[in-house]
């Protein structure tokens, strides 16, 4: 079982995206909690593990706990953590962060203050943690990641909703997020 965070990384993607929800992710130090993500899996045809392992996917089909980054629209960098046995393809991408810690490095990176649009959107969290492709398949029990669990009977209100951007199985209710939380990439709908 790989544990990290208090959350078991071997599980369905579903169950490891809501785990995350009120964890504090910081990438060499800067970060902040975690308030939206997104389940993927093999199965899932919208997964990009859906068609077997590639040169672009291949972190995904590691081991539990390690990153899974690629670039998106050929802008940005995003962020995903993988998930069940090495071999079986699933993640979970980072959609949105509350920011806690290393604001201003995160400003310098997104070019604005609003605090509330410095994480609130998978390639918005990418250049806010500086995430690049060099992060590719790395652990997150090791530096520059580190991942916090959420302070001992601490358990954030998770509301569920169906994932975004995303044109196949689209109505799949694999988008977890912070109940009311106003750092979201979209409202749930």
């Amino acid at each position: 079982m790989t544990v990290l965070a208090g959350i078991d990384f071997d599980a369905p993607s579903h169950e490891v995206a809501q785990a995350l929800i009120g964890v504090e992710l910081r990438v060499a130090g800067v970060g902040g909690l975690i308030v939206e993500t997104e389940a993927y899996d093999r199965d899932d045809p919208a997964s990009h593990s859906h068609g077997g392992v590639t040169a672009r996917n291949a972190a995904m089909f590691g081991p539990p706990a390690h990153a899974y980054v690629y670039r998106s629209y050929g802008i940005h960098w995003c962020l995903n953590v993988v998930c069940r046995e090495a071999g079986h393809g699933a993640g979970v991408l980072i959609r949105a962060l509350q920011p806690t810690v290393g604001l201003a490095a995160m400003r310098e990176r997104r070019g604005l203050d609003d605090e509330r649009l410095l994480c609130s959107g998978p390639g918005r969290v990418g250049q806010a943690l500086g995430i690049t492709r060099a992060l590719d398949g790395r652990p997150l029990d090791a530096p520059p990641f580190e991942l916090r669990a959420r302070p001992a009977g601490s358990v954030p209100p998770v509301a569920v909703g169906v994932r975004i951007g995303i044109s196949k199985a689209a109505d799949v209710p694999w988008r977890f997020a912070w109940a009311g939380s106003r750092y979201l990439s979209r409202p749930l709908r």
